[in-house]
């Protein structure tokens, strides 16, 4: 049995719903994740979905956020500034970190795209082998194609995720589909980590548009949209702290309070899913034969929309203009079957990782 601690990216649903994955996996292999340290803002709670189902001990640190413009466009500069007078907090966050893990003494420790990680590694030095698991590594394989222009975010976005991977003993990159290792590179292809509830959904097509937001200043947007298409039915979900449960905006648009649970159920029924190009988002789409339309706030996730495209999930869209989806929806072809096919040959090769 191997003893497991988890470190993850709080910010955004993608990294916490992978991390859930994980957990399920490496339980029913004979492995236990004996704590999970979650970071984000030193305001924003660790969201409930998370808490409720990762059935391990869940401990939150203060971590570095991205800064948003008006337009709910990502500023690398702002969140720079915004975060230098906090440099304090971080390395006190580090010390959380290490203290974690003298506590819990885990045999592996599994980083989901926490920049902090790399940073205890670089200053701590710690025995314990540390694993990256995100969709970012795979912007490092040679077959990767990027976004067109836009040489500096890709390189911003590089940095970040190499500072994430500092002393990390592999580099596990989520890919849509199977490109080859590059163990030179210490990067290893894996299919995407998907939670169970998954596999037990009924699938059906509803009339309703799914809208997921991680962000929610991006939700004008979409209400500017449905005033000038009202007959159109939206459920949308966001991460605005103080939000209700559900809240009826008019007949046929709905915000709903982020929830994990609630939110797999509701895609598995309708009609589209529209995102804001999040890896995971997307890869639970596909697996239940759902076309996307990626909406990317950030360089980012231009990656995740260019891959998408690249293996027919769906449509990339430069704003949440919804009628990009309708004149695509008659034209999409289905990939599901393929989808789920290389999922399900991935967890073989995911436990042979953790072979220590």
């Amino acid at each position: 049995m191997t003893k497991v601690l988890f470190l993850v990216q709080g910010e955004g649903r993608g990294h916490l719903t992978q991390a859930i994955s994980m957990s399920q996996l490496l339980r029913e292999a004979g492995h236990k994740v004996v704590a999970v340290l979650v970071g984000g803002p030193q305001d924003r709670p660790v969201p409930a979905f998370f808490q409720d189902q990762i059935n391990a001990p869940v401990e939150a640190f203060s971590s570095p956020n991205l800064v948003f413009n008006g337009a709910g466009k990502v500023d690398f500069i702002k969140t720079v500034v915004h975060h230098l007078p906090h440099v304090g907090r971080f390395l006190g966050s580090l010390k959380q970190i290490h203290t974690a893990i003298q506590r819990h003494q885990p045999d592996l420790i599994l980083n989901f795209y926490e920049i902090l990680s790399g940073f205890y590694n670089f200053f701590y030095r710690p025995s314990v082998p540390t694993f990256c698991i995100g969709h970012q590594y795979l912007f490092f394989h040679p077959d990767f194609k990027f976004p067109p222009q836009k040489k500096l975010d890709r390189f911003l976005v590089n940095l970040n995720t190499r500072f994430t991977a500092i002393g990390a003993k592999k580099r596990l990159a989520l890919s849509f589909d199977a490109l080859p290792d590059q163990p030179s590179k210490k990067l290893w292809v894996v299919s995407p980590l998907l939670r169970r509830d998954i596999r037990t959904l009924t699938v059906d097509q509803k009339a309703f548009i799914l809208v997921y937001l991680n962000h929610p200043s991006l939700f004008s947007q979409i209400q500017k949209w449905h005033q000038q298409n009202p007959d159109v039915e939206i459920h949308c979900f966001w991460s605005k702290p103080d939000a209700p449960p559900e809240e009826k905006v008019s007949p046929n648009l709905t915000l709903h309070k982020l929830d994990g649970v609630k939110f797999l159920e509701m895609m598995s029924q309708c009609k589209a899913l529209v995102t804001t190009a999040g890896f995971e988002s997307v890869c639970e789409a596909m697996y239940l034969g759902k076309p996307v339309m990626v909406v990317p706030i950030h360089y980012e996730q231009a990656c995740n929309a260019t891959d998408t495209e690249r293996v027919g999930g769906g449509v990339a869209a430069s704003t949440f203009d919804l009628s990009v989806l309708m004149k695509y929806l008659p034209h999409h072809q289905p990939v599901g079957s393929n989808f789920r096919k290389w999922c399900g040959e991935g967890e073989k090769k995911w436990l042979k990782h953790f072979e220590l």
